[in-house]
């Protein structure tokens, strides 16, 4: 996991510091015998009910429309967990300042912005991104866009 403000500066961003604003950052072995366990108490800590697995990638069909719905600013009702399997994404998040971060996860980071944080997501020149999901409720994940300035 790489992570820097997108202000210019390209300064470098801590976990701890991810961590103050709410985000939560870990790394584990992508191997389910390792991961699922601590999935699993994440589970548990804070309600998710729901697993699933979802990639996408060059072949994925209408991968551009499926891309262009997370690439605007927004939030979600529920966390966004995230747990990379293989590939690569970014995640821009803002900081309670109103800062972007620019969080790079690759195969072995887990992710969570929480509920109301506003961010969006890209995939990588790469192209893909195979991911363990996390829900409480999959009707909490649906994006709800930030008014533009």
């Amino acid at each position: 996991m790489h992570a820097h403000f997108l202000d210019g500066a390209s300064e470098p961003v801590t976990v701890d510091y991810l961590a103050r604003h709410g985000v939560t950052a870990e790394v584990f072995a992508t191997e389910p015998a390792v991961y699922q366990g601590p999935l699993d108490a994440l589970k548990a800590r804070n309600g998710y009910i729901q697993q699933d697995i979802v990639e996408l990638a060059p072949t994925t069909p209408n991968l551009e429309a499926i891309c262009a719905k997370f690439i605007d600013e927004h939030t979600h009702a529920d966390d966004e967990v995230r747990f990379v399997l293989e590939g690569e994404g970014i995640f821009d998040i803002r900081d309670d300042a109103d800062r972007w971060m620019r969080v790079v996860v690759t195969a072995g980071d887990l992710i969570v912005v929480p509920a109301g944080r506003h961010h969006r997501f890209l995939l990588t020149e790469a192209r893909h991104i195979r991911c363990v999901r996390l829900f409480k409720d999959a009707a909490g994940w649906v994006p709800n866009y930030r008014a533009a300035a």
